[in-house]
């Protein structure tokens, strides 16, 4: 008895804990809740890129989610689809423009240096006589960082961190540059081109815009948020764009509020009426099980979806299915005419392997939904696999617990407890099992 009134303190820490955590971690909620952007990127072929291979893939996925991560946005989904697409879910932000600004810029930074004719004067192109530039081997991928700042003119700039290599080949380019001019490029396009007075060394250099007005803070944000998260591997174009408004998340969420309340009263109600007293303590162990998992989908950073909830309410008639399996094993001891004490026990450890059995197939399948399913696929599997283990423990562990401490050892004086009638107790003498139960259980009389 000392051992289940410590088991029982630890549920109540337990409950405790998860209580915190549900007051102290915000829930995290996803697009379809709460509104926000929805774009399909595909990747697109160059002519040094003829083929988009898996390995293309992944580096697009990073780069993106770097992106997507300095829009300051929390729970954004980025996930493959297909052999060149990418989904990406952004919840909360409704204007999707500046999303699409950010996401579909290549952001290749370049340098570039004059073409020179013999007498060291840069040539023009004969069609739109603009000066021609030709690379000069220093491009974004040599920067260490990149942060805004102004000049001395109050203008807003780019400030730029080279690498060891890219210090050293921009000290060198500046070196022999010196008096000529010498262009950057952003995506394609000629941001500046400044005359180069003097040689800069130390891997330092800043941009300043086009034109007398310079960056404006906008834009020198952006290009420092790109230029941090990367140039992507090849292009790519957006191909789809939708936004899911806030007042239909804010309706799917009272919907889902009202389906769970009503989903959750009907079993808890179920149990009661079928299973009488254990089925109160079933209702009990089923609000713990509620408790629980939902503490630890917050600290475990899940992000609640549609599917999500529809797992979690799936879950908790799993985990009374559970309970079902063992008070109606239960029930059968005591038709037998076991001690109350024996068929308790023998409810639990014959209903076993029952429940791990059919719970196992469940958990397996929700990892395969997992691993190949879809973002809103992946979602429900999410949810229902740790609703399954929690329910585990709470139909094992907490309902058998508190069945101990409520019954004891002693004999089933009221059948109506458990919904049966007192002819259907059987009246065999089990003083012998009830015995050896008492004794594998360190129980002395």
């Amino acid at each position: 008895m000392k051992n289940k009134i410590i088991m029982f303190w630890v549920i109540v820490a337990i409950v405790i804990a998860s209580i915190i955590t549900i007051c102290k971690i915000p829930t995290k909620l996803g697009l379809d809740l709460v509104g926000g952007s929805r774009i399909i990127l595909e990747a697109q072929t160059t002519k040094s890129i003829t083929k988009i291979t898996p390995d293309t893939m992944n580096r697009l996925q990073t780069a993106i989610e770097k992106r997507v991560n300095k829009l300051g946005v929390s729970e954004t989904t980025v996930a493959q689809v297909g052999d060149k697409r990418l989904l990406i879910e952004i919840p909360g932000v409704m204007d999707s423009k500046k999303a699409e600004q950010i996401l579909g810029k290549t952001a290749q930074l370049e340098f570039k240096q004059p073409v020179l004719d013999k007498n060291g004067v840069q040539q023009r192109d004969p069609k739109t006589h603009q000066p021609l530039w030709e690379s000069a081997g220093l491009t974004g991928e040599d920067l260490k960082d990149a942060n805004i700042g102004t000049n001395q003119a109050g203008q807003w700039t780019v400030s730029l961190d080279f690498n060891g290599k890219g210090a050293q080949t921009f000290g060198e380019l500046t070196e022999k540059l010196v008096g000529k001019p010498m262009a950057i490029y952003f995506d394609g396009e000629e941001i500046s081109a400044p005359v180069i007075n003097e040689p800069i060394y130390g891997g330092k250099a800043e941009i300043s815009g086009g034109g007398d007005s310079g960056f404006t803070p906008e834009e020198a944000k952006n290009m420092v948020d790109l230029l941090k998260a990367g140039a992507l591997p090849v292009p790519s174009k957006i191909i789809q764009e939708n936004t899911v408004g806030p007042t239909l998340g804010a309706v799917s969420i009272e919907k889902s509020k009202t389906a769970s309340f009503i989903g959750i009263g009907l079993v808890m109600l179920f149990m009661l009426l079928i299973y009488r007293l254990p089925g109160l303590i079933a209702d009990i162990a089923l609000a713990i099980y509620g408790i629980i998992l939902f503490a630890l989908f917050k600290a475990f950073g899940v992000v609640l979806t549609l599917a999500g909830i529809a797992g979690f309410v799936l879950s908790i008639g799993m985990a009374v299915d559970a309970n079902i399996l063992i008070f109606e094993r239960t029930k059968e001891e005591l038709r037998a005419g076991r001690n109350l004490f024996t068929a308790i026990n023998s409810g639990f450890d014959r209903a076993w392997s029952s429940i791990i059995d059919s719970n196992m197939t469940t958990m397996i399948t929700c990892v395969i939904l997992y691993f190949l399913g879809s973002t809103v696929v992946k979602g429900f599997a999410l949810t229902l696999f740790i609703g399954i283990i929690v329910s585990l423990f709470t139909a094992i562990t907490v309902t058998r617990n508190f069945m101990h401490l409520i019954f004891g050892t002693g004999e089933l004086k009221y059948p109506e407890l458990f919904g049966l009638k007192k002819e259907e107790i059987g009246t065999a003498s089990v003083f012998e099992e009830t015995k050896r139960e008492k004794a594998r259980f360190g129980i002395l009389d």
